[in-house]
């Protein structure tokens, strides 16, 4: 199979977060297993993400279609091209991002509603709407009235690298410290806030409490001003964007992994813990009870609820075993070839199916 993938995502990790690293994952294994992927990029940058974007869709235009091949558009990337006789054409929706806006305001909440409103066209133009997850899926129906079937196909983690790459960075906590780590953008739904909030209630309860605290994000001033009047300077390492070799170092350090977001469409941090051997301390919201099937999920946005959970699991070392033990069997169904074969096959079917229904009488 010829896949052409059409994405403005900045493609690393920083800037990408799980939408690169997803849409990375999925090349390389479809490659793999012997498909020809064609990754077709902005060739301008602008300061301004959202007209970076709306350029990039619009320059797509003047493209040569190749109708011998299946086009895969990402998020709202692919609009201006879906339905225009450009051959097969795939909307994968990494992120709703009408469900993203509604945790922002001001300039970031509009440029985001014009995201919107591109991916919206995206998936009414499509042939085929992929979705990581059921949620995702609902979500996608319910904002953007999609009434087609939207396909679930999950996020994937390369196992074998991750894994080798655990081994390659051993690290261990300090003697005496329970480490919970964290590890996202500083975005509000990720609730960063509330994590630390919870922290400070556990000061007492957990004295050797230590937490880390991976990534960057435009929330950056406001939490560290936060997590200084709660007085939780001398337990909290704020680390930045960290190289993937210090990530595995930082999974292998930490105790307890723990992100209370209430807004994922997937959450590929929590594959990570799981195949890291981490219990996870989650909010039970949007997809997460959906990827996180053995771990403690609390009611999103209730400190006392996550302190709890993570002292639950610090009183308890048997449950961190046993929590850690039942996710690292359970991760193995998000392996990147199981996923990247689950992809081929609903594009398969969908491409047969709509040759049936364009056949003549």
């Amino acid at each position: 199979m010829r896949f052409r993938f059409l994405t403005s995502t900045p493609l690393d990790i920083v800037r990408g977060s799980g939408t690169f690293s997803g849409i990375a994952t999925l090349a390389r294994f479809l490659k793999n297993s012997g498909a020809d992927v064609e990754l077709i990029v902005p060739s301008v940058r602008f300061p301004i993400y959202t007209l970076e974007r709306l350029a990039y869709n619009e320059m797509l235009r003047f493209r040569q279609p190749d109708p011998n091949a299946i086009t895969v558009g990402f998020d709202m990337d692919g609009y201006s091209v879906a339905g225009k006789r450009h051959g097969f054409h795939v909307a994968s929706i990494k992120g709703v991002i009408a469900d993203e806006m509604r945790f922002e305001a001001g300039l970031t909440h509009a440029t985001m509603r014009i995201q919107a409103h591109c991916e919206k066209l995206h998936v009414e133009r499509s042939d085929l709407v992929i979705a990581p997850s059921q949620y995702s899926a609902a979500r996608i129906r319910d904002l953007y009235g999609v009434t087609e079937a939207v396909r679930v196909v999950p996020e994937a983690i390369d196992l074998a690298e991750w894994r080798n790459r655990l081994e390659r960075n051993p690290a261990q906590a300090e003697p005496g410290k329970f480490v919970v780590l964290t590890v996202c953008r500083f975005y509000p739904r990720k609730r960063l806030n509330v994590l630390l909030g919870a922290a400070n209630r556990l000061l007492s309860r957990i004295p050797s409490l230590e937490l880390r605290i991976v990534g960057d994000g435009p929330g950056r001033t406001r939490l560290k001003s936060l997590c200084h009047d709660l007085g939780l300077d001398p337990i909290v390492r704020w680390l930045g964007d960290v190289s993937a070799d210090e990530l595995a170092k930082e999974y292998n350090r930490c105790h307890v992994f723990c992100l209370p977001s209430v807004q994922e469409s997937f959450g590929i941090v929590y594959l990570e813990a799981m195949a890291s051997g981490k219990p996870i301390v989650a909010a039970r919201a949007a997809s997460v009870p959906e990827v996180v099937k053995h771990g403690v999920l609390v009611a999103p946005d209730h400190e006392q609820a996550l302190a709890e959970g993570i002292e639950q699991l610090y009183l308890h070392p048997g449950m961190r075993t046993s929590l850690a033990a039942a996710a690292t069997g359970w991760v193995k169904r998000f392996d990147a070839p199981t996923v990247a074969a689950a992809f081929v096959q609903e594009v398969s079917l969908s491409v047969e199916q709509s040759k049936i229904v364009g056949a003549p009488a």
